[in-house]
């Protein structure tokens, strides 16, 4: 058998409290891709950011084509042919899509930006992922998917000869996610090296040939996909194949309308939307990415302004008729981006469970927070949640990605609204952390709030709505029953 191209041995990081690598050993090899599973706080991140230059390790050593090598910076990475296209996409909204893709080497002539080859190589790449954009486009311009798309591209411009996927289909469209999985297998055929993350098990078993699995910051397990079943993974994952509570649904009982929104709209984005969520009731909003699905919400807590429309919603017994603006005091949004619009990654974990209860915690005497309430609150809600965390001093931006959501998820929580519009609620999560937030989103119902769930995900919207609303092009097209199936809803969702 071939020797592995990339090796590394007895891999050690420990952080303040908390060892996130245990003596790991991992190795791929050339012309596969690799499937890297754990649990959100597995070490599966810390693992590749040691790889990728991010992190130093405490101990161990990193081979490639059988040398050992000494990677401390992104740039020792690059110089070993290494790229990372991170989940979490870290771009600069006012640069160009050029600008992006080569912040870091601009092409030069005679020691002068040279921006004919900069455009004509950023062309070159995109086209590599059937993308026909103007390099001269604004990343904030650019849908989550689109940026992927551009974040992917500049990860290909040095040719890697080991390239790492964190979650790369968390913002795609379907069309984009073929593309994607092209270029994978072009990749593969050309002796790269793939090292593939993510939680999406049919995506695993699709374009990958191995799978090594991590728990507590150990491997666990692993083998070829062809000798796996996703049982075998999610039992390596997290130790047990009782794997139907993850499909389980929540039933509760459903009363009177909380919220009522008639003739929302908004030229171009929104048309004419009239829809209600009733107390106790999940309603899942479905759609194809575009289709103005996290629009609706964002127009109805006052996040984006609308032209028309009316939003009531329930107060001393009946419903009362507010702006978009006065929502937050009835509603809270679990946004689809939660490192740019959920947290403040600089606080701690407590400031952030606290932000949307600010007022609850002032001191009645004093117009300053009561930081032992603050502190108790805060460690309730990280207990109920499970959140792994160092202490409540932990920065947020420390938190892996799972914790970061539940992070999200607590603050609302504490604060205890009627209403809650989720929005991809368990994007980048894995089998165990989703199951915590849909069995939040269950209890939540059973306590008598009403919730709209935005997903990609369609099984899962299917597993938890009582009713669902389905989208096209900036219109609500459709409102199924629970009994509905996914071909009525993929049906809707296409304009049939």
């Amino acid at each position: 058998m071939a020797e592995p191209y990339l090796k590394m041995v007895s891999v050690k990081k420990g952080f303040p409290g908390v060892q996130a690598l245990k003596g790991v050993d991992f190795e791929a090899y050339a012309g596969e891709a690799l499937a890297l599973i754990g649990a959100n706080g597995a070490g599966k991140s810390t693992l590749m950011n040691v790889l990728g230059g991010i992190l130093r390790p405490d101990e161990g050593e990193i081979q490639i084509e059988g040398r050992a090598v000494t990677i401390t910076t992104p740039l020792d990475a690059s110089m070993h042919g290494i790229a990372f296209v991170h989940q979490e996409m870290a771009m600069l909204p006012t640069l160009s899509i050029a600008d992006t893709m080569f912040v870091a080497n601009f092409p030069t002539r005679a020691g002068v930006i040279d921006y004919k080859t900069t455009r004509e190589r950023c062309i070159q790449a995109l086209k590599r992922l059937g993308c026909n954009f103007d390099p001269a486009t604004r990343i904030r311009d650019l849908s989550p998917g689109d940026q992927q798309m551009v974040e992917i591209a500049r990860a290909l411009l040095s040719d890697p000869r080991i390239i790492i996927f964190d979650e790369p289909t968390s913002s795609l469209t379907s069309r984009e996610k073929v593309r994607l999985f092209e270029v994978i297998q072009s990749l593969k055929k050309q002796g790269v090296t793939v090292i593939y993350i993510t939680h999406l098990m049919d995506e695993v078993f699709n374009i990958c040939e191995r799978a090594q699995v991590l728990r507590n910051g150990e491997t666990v397990g692993g083998g070829l996909i062809k000798d796996l079943t996703y049982e075998d993974i999610v039992r390596l994952m997290i130790g047990t194949k009782e794997i139907n509570r993850y499909f389980e649904h929540h039933t509760s009982t459903i009363g009177e309308p909380v919220l009522k929104v008639e003739g929302l709209s908004r030229k171009g984005v929104l048309d004419n939307i009239s829809f209600e969520l009733r107390k106790g009731e999940v309603v899942g909003l479905w759609g194809l990415l575009g289709s103005g699905r996290t629009e609706i919400a964002r127009a109805v807590v006052g996040l984006d302004p609308i032209d028309g429309g009316t939003i009531q919603v329930r107060a001393n017994g009946g419903l009362k008729t507010i702006n978009p603006g006065e929502a937050k005091n009835w509603v809270g949004m679990v946004t689809e981006n939660r490192r740019e619009e959920g947290l403040l990654l600089p606080m701690s974990v407590k400031h952030n469970l606290s932000l949307a209860n600010l007022r609850a915690l002032a001191d009645r005497l004093y117009p300053f927070i009561n930081f032992k309430l603050e502190t108790a609150q805060s460690k309730k809600y990280v207990e109920r949640l499970g959140i792994k965390i160092s202490s409540l001093e932990q920065k947020v931006a420390n938190l892996s990605g799972g914790n970061q959501q539940k992070v999200v998820v607590g603050r609302w929580l504490q604060r205890n609204p009627i209403i809650f519009f989720m929005d991809e609620p368990t994007r980048g999560l894995d089998v165990g952390a989703k199951a915590d937030i849909r069995a939040i989103i269950g209890e939540l119902a059973a306590e008598g709030a009403a919730l709209m769930v935005i997903s990609s995900d369609i099984d899962e919207i299917m597993s938890l709505g009582d009713r669902y609303l389905v989208m096209h092009r900036g219109r609500l097209v459709k409102e199924l029953g629970a009994g509905a199936s996914k071909e009525e809803l993929m049906a809707a969702a296409a304009g049939v």
